[in-house]
């Protein structure tokens, strides 16, 4: 764990800066143990949940149901002070269902107009539920207000409230009658977050805590302003030249018609991961850094987000599926093979 001392070198931070990092640190461990009175476990995914966030990213859950996804996400909402919406996606949703559409409305002198009447995609957190499960053009339309933070709607533009933060969900085993997210579309989210089981204790916990008297309500931690604020200063704290190194170097390790891709890993995979994986593995690692307190990126907060940035952005090959082997085990042998690099 970092510590906060003064010893510890600042680089090009002001003194303004080491003390927001200093506050941010505290915010960030006031929240872990607000949302752990009604989230049983799960701390990675809260860490890398608060890392998208502050890293203005988006993330992709994936978890089968019942694994407390859309109560994770509303009550970190909820601690945030941020507007909540969740949107389930089906295969009969549109467009104007997300973004919202034009009426037709009596005005005050009694004419008749058309006003635009917002959707939910108008809100600071927002769950894509299923997201696999809308057709393609539904599923451009929030993609379009992910990456631009706004949306078109019969010709006119509309731009969203910042912050604004997608979690969208795909269920991994129930894929009949989905529309799987295209790799393009994958690129989009910063994270790949994974949620497993949990253990026999914590599921004891979770029916003792989820059977009784309502849920508590969690106290307010931030507001929208200190959000974006915190979200600036994580792009302030300083990267060393060889952490650059490091995350290009790994990722360039996945392309496997790259001069840099090891042998073993050429026939295993089909597509790597482009350079919006470097960008999110800096970026992530600025948010980790700045989290746990410290005042400048190391490799062990690159290392910490390298597999949630490239698991989805590594496509494995027939060969790989064969052996038994996705892209989440390829990435984690990169990793080490990386890191033993490095040290030499």
């Amino acid at each position: 764990m970092t510590n906060s001392s003064s010893s510890v070198p600042t680089m090009d931070l002001s003194d303004n800066d080491v003390a927001a990092i200093d506050r941010l640190r505290q915010l960030y461990m006031r929240l872990k143990k607000e949302l752990g009175r009604v989230i049983i476990g799960q701390n990675d995914v809260i860490e890398r949940l608060a890392i998208c966030m502050f890293a203005r990213g988006h993330g992709l859950l994936m978890g089968v149901p019942g694994l407390a996804k859309t109560l994770l996400v509303s009550k970190l909402a909820e601690t945030m002070s941020l507007d909540f919406s969740r949107i389930q996606f089906t295969p009969d949703l549109m467009p104007m269902d997300i973004t919202g559409t034009d009426i037709l409305q009596d005005n005050a002198e009694g004419r008749r107009e058309f006003t635009f009447v917002r959707g939910p995609v108008f809100a600071n957190i927002v769950l894509a539920d299923e997201i696999n499960r809308a057709p393609p053009k539904t599923q451009a339309a929030m993609l379009e207000a992910m990456q631009e933070q706004k949306v078109t709607v019969v010709g006119k533009t509309f731009k969203l409230d910042s912050p604004f933060f997608v979690l969208a969900t795909q269920n991994p085993v129930e894929q009949e009658g989905t529309y799987p997210l295209p790799e393009a579309q994958l690129d989009r989210f910063m994270f790949l977050i994974e949620l497993d089981y949990p253990s026999e204790e914590e599921e004891i916990q979770i029916a003792r805590t989820t059977t009784g008297a309502a849920l508590p309500e969690l106290e307010h931690l931030m507001t929208a302003a200190e959000i974006i604020e915190h979200q600036q200063l994580v792009r302030r704290v300083p990267v060393p030249d060889h952490i650059y190194q490091y995350a290009a170097r790994l990722v360039r390790k996945t392309r496997p018609r790259g001069t840099s891709a090891p042998a073993w890993l050429k026939p295993l995979v089909a597509w790597g991961a482009g350079p919006r994986a470097v960008q999110f593995l800096i970026l992530g690692a600025k948010a980790r850094a700045a989290l746990h307190g410290s005042y400048m990126v190391r490799l062990e907060d690159i290392q910490e987000v390298a597999v949630p940035v490239l698991t989805h952005r590594v496509i494995t090959t027939f060969a790989a599926q064969a052996e038994g082997l996705d892209a989440k085990q390829i990435v984690k042998r990169l990793i080490s093979e990386t890191i033993e690099e490095q040290s030499r």
